[in-house]
């Protein structure tokens, strides 16, 4: 230990302003890098993969095994394309990340049209409610920067103001489009019965297509998704992959206030929020 103390003092010196800022950044995109994984069935394959890695290196420290090496110089280009096809909705949704930098900019620079909005989200809010109440099942997704159209195509297109009889209709278990999602653009219910993608992540066995469907369309685009359980009527929220469960109606108002109005600049309210439901049922 005092050795490597040593070391340290010896080097200090050599650091620089550039230097800290170098390793700062590295450790951040190291961080964001590893985040992108996190929760994922393919955060397990990392695992893996430093195991292959320590095993190259272990035999490339040994020259005599020939065949060996020949086999990993050979395999080792073959192996990188492998590793982007299987990684490939990871690094689409980092790339997605990277830009909706262009989002937070527009909305910083451009004016929202707050009332109507805020209109919005309470007949949202209020549809939940009721349709918590009754145990009617219900996936609303919110579209924010990252467009939904090729989900949207899915469904049957409405274009219609937001309203709390529109959903209740839409959400009506004798209704053709109930099982499905419904896409919210601004204020407008642009399409309903939409087909989801379904999340891989693991979460309560309990919970149903609605939770994982609400989950696989936050995991890969900017939405925001609202739930009401049909067995129990919890309303739950899903953000950038991950889960809130058991709110009301003014909950709900609030967290679609700052999400929904905000815009991407409120993705760290996330931050508190667990990957993995709580187990109160479907």
């Amino acid at each position: 230990m005092q050795q490597l103390v040593e070391l340290f003092l010896d080097n200090a010196w050599r650091l620089t302003l550039w230097s800290i800022v170098d390793i700062v950044v590295g450790a951040i995109v190291i961080y964001g890098f590893l985040s992108l994984f996190r929760g994922t069935s393919a955060f397990s394959l990392l695992y893996g993969i430093a195991l292959l890695l320590m095993a190259v290196a272990a035999v490339r420290s040994l020259p005599r095994l020939a065949m060996l090496n020949w086999l990993l110089t050979n395999t080792l280009p073959f192996l990188s394309i492998a590793l982007l096809i299987v990684f490939q909705p990871e690094l689409r949704r980092a790339v997605e990340r990277i830009g909706r930098v262009r989002a937070i900019i527009s909305r910083s620079l451009g004016a929202t049209e707050t009332a109507q909005i805020t209109r919005a989200i309470q007949e949202i809010a209020r549809a939940c409610r009721r349709m918590s109440e009754r145990r009617l099942g219900a996936l609303i997704v919110l579209e924010r920067e990252t467009g939904l159209q090729e989900y949207t195509d899915t469904g049957v297109p409405i274009d219609g103001l937001v309203s709390t009889e529109m959903l209740l209709t839409i959400f009506f278990p004798n209704s053709p489009m109930h099982d499905s999602a419904t896409i919210i653009r601004g204020d407008r219910v642009v399409a309903a019965g939409c087909v989801m993608p379904l999340s891989d992540s693991s979460m309560d066995p309990q919970l149903g297509t609605r939770h994982r469907a609400a989950l696989g369309i936050t995991e890969q685009t900017d939405a925001i998704a609202v739930v009401v359980s049909e067995e129990t009527g919890i309303i739950s929220l899903a953000n950038n992959g991950r889960m809130v469960r058991n709110l009301d109606e003014a909950k709900l108002r609030k967290v679609l206030t700052m999400l929904y109005s905000s815009g991407p600049t409120s993705n760290w309210l996330v931050g508190r929020w667990r990957r993995t439901p709580q187990r109160t049922g479907a």
